[in-house]
């Protein structure tokens, strides 16, 4: 191997070490400003004295004990700077640059956006007011409903979690590889199965071989890590920026009216007039019940735009409803079929009054 070519592979992996660094800080501060939640005091003397001291002792032979203590000392204070702002926190599921994340940056880019293993992560973490806003898709234009929320929807104390807005994104499939990796050699795509089936057509004129992941984000976090041979991953355009890759193809999914619906949780009701509004309900188990129930909001000239139903997993053979229409709570029409709606009901929820998104 020539220098000049050894050269330039050590400094790619040094650029590759220097992004994780950074990836590893931001992972930090993230966590530093949910500890903001769990303590009166952002200032700890103690408890940034043990850290220094610890990391003086693991410092190895390349890195002298003195700068691992400048190095951290700074990284803590950027971190009481950040804990001193008025951030607010939004939970989404799944991996940074997830579709959620991307809805994230639509609706207000001052918002932090926090990664969740799980759809019920992100309402625990709303409930227990560890994040001040949660995001989670509700439904997609060609899958339908995504069940996992609709339940939880259906589940959770109304008391607890309010909806207090919503946000509609296309979704635009990418193809994405490590850097400098040659199109031709790729022999397997990466994805969340949802996504791999969005763009079959895609994989099957490229003859390219599907292989499901937990998510399509956590596929291109894994490609940037791992590096697996003659591979690439099907993820949002953000992914490419978080993770160092290239995009190889965009727009890649088979329909492209594709896109998703995403509802904004909070603990707290939105102190602000909505024109859209969002229940669950449950009515007895017998003929023209669920009629009786749409026929209120119909006489008082109110638009569902969905309903829903969702077994009651406590209680089999029983269904519930989710329904959505447009109005503010704030009407007299709204307040009255609300009412009469909650005296016709076995179970009754008010989930929240918001605006619509644009279509």
């Amino acid at each position: 191997m020539e220098a000049n070519e050894l050269l330039a592979r050590l400094r790619k992996k040094i650029d590759s070490i220097d992004f994780e660094i950074l990836k590893l800080i931001n992972q930090r501060m993230e966590h530093t400003l949910r500890t903001r939640k769990l303590k009166a005091n952002i200032s700890d003397p103690g408890r940034e004295q043990e850290i220094i001291a610890s990391l003086r002792r693991r410092s190895s032979a390349l890195i002298r004990s003195e700068f691992s203590e400048i190095l951290f000392k700074e990284i803590i204070s950027e971190s009481k700077l950040l804990q001193r702002k008025d951030l607010k926190l939004i939970g989404f599921q799944g991996e940074h640059g997830a579709y959620g994340e991307v809805a994230i940056r639509i609706v207000d880019n001052s918002l932090v956006p926090i990664p969740c293993m799980e759809f019920v992560d992100v309402f625990d973490e709303v409930i227990n007011r560890q994040l001040d806003f949660g995001i989670v898709p509700v439904e997609n234009s060609l899958e339908g409903a995504v069940t996992q929320v609709n339940d939880l929807l259906v589940e959770t104390d109304v008391h607890k979690i309010k909806i207090v807005g919503e946000v509609k994104i296309p979704i635009h499939h990418c193809l994405l590889a490590s850097p400098g990796t040659d199109y031709h050699e790729i022999k397997v795509v990466y994805s969340h199965p949802q996504a791999l089936a969005q763009c079959r057509r895609f994989l099957s004129k490229h003859r390219l071989e599907s292989r499901p992941y937990y998510d399509t984000a956590g596929a291109a976090m894994m490609l940037s890590k791992e590096k697996p041979r003659a591979a690439a991953a099907i993820a949002s355009k953000l992914c490419a920026e978080l993770y160092n890759l290239d995009v190889l193809f965009e727009d890649i999914e088979d329909n492209e009216t594709n896109a998703t619906r995403f509802l904004i949780l909070s603990n707290e009701e939105s102190n602000k007039a909505g024109n859209k509004c969002s229940i669950v309900f449950s009515t007895e188990h017998k003929a023209g019940a669920l009629f009786n129930i749409l026929k209120i909001f119909s006489d008082a000239g109110l638009n569902l735009t969905r309903i829903e139903s969702r077994p009651i997993r406590n209680d089999p053979g029983k269904y519930a409803f989710l329904l959505d229409f447009l109005g503010s709570d704030r009407e007299e029409k709204v307040i009255a079929a609300l009412e009469k709606a909650r005296k016709e009901t076995v179970i009754f929820k008010f989930l929240g009054c918001y605006n619509e998104a644009p279509q």
